[in-house]
């Protein structure tokens, strides 16, 4: 009895440690690309954004970092998230209420965005390939890259209301793309 016991405790330590043990791993890799929330409310639409935000550290991002014609995941560790609780236009075409993962395919000169409708429970596989299934994708749109004066260290992501639309902002390295957004008729942005 005694045996099985020491062989109990044994058991319980390694499932401790193992716990504790992820919990400080998640946390070191979390200290290259912090979590961040992004809310916004432009009229009666609500929307949220939820991404890992990675740091340039002196390296080449598009082209190097990012690969250029290469499907990224907008950030990095988890999927990107993007949430609106009303039915509202992307670059006039329409994106339905809910939550979809945010994917890009970055080039020199546009990117393709990407909204697809499935959650993923991360955004990389082990391989660091991103976990994207093209047949979930609702929606997509190409925008030309705007060139930024001064370099973002960390990837950002931004909202910025102007004249009867919501513009959504992916800016890092010296580069941003704008997203317009326009509110479904009968629901004001």
């Amino acid at each position: 009895m005694k045996r099985v016991w020491q062989i109990g405790i044994v058991i319980i330590s390694l499932v401790v440690i193992g716990f504790v043990g992820m919990q400080v791993l998640k946390y070191m890799t979390k200290r290259h690309s912090p979590e961040e929330t992004v809310l916004h409310t432009s009229g009666a639409t609500n929307f949220k954004v939820f991404y890992n935000r990675p740091y340039k550290k002196g390296r080449r991002v598009f082209g190097g970092l990012v690969p250029f014609g290469k499907v990224w995941n907008v950030g990095f560790d988890e999927a990107t998230l993007f949430t609106t609780d009303k039915d509202i236009m992307i670059d006039g075409t329409l994106l339905k209420t809910g939550t979809y993962t945010l994917w890009a395919i970055p080039n020199p000169n546009s990117w393709k965005i990407i909204f697809n409708s499935k959650v993923y429970d991360s955004g990389l596989f082990g391989d660091d390939s991103p976990k994207y299934d093209p047949k979930y994708d609702v929606l997509k749109v190409e925008k030309p890259v705007l060139p930024l004066l001064n370099s973002i260290a960390q990837f950002s992501i931004y909202f910025e209301n102007a004249n009867g639309f919501t513009l959504l902002y992916l800016a890092w390295d010296t580069v941003a793309i704008a997203i317009p957004i326009t509110a479904i008729e009968g629901s004001e942005l």
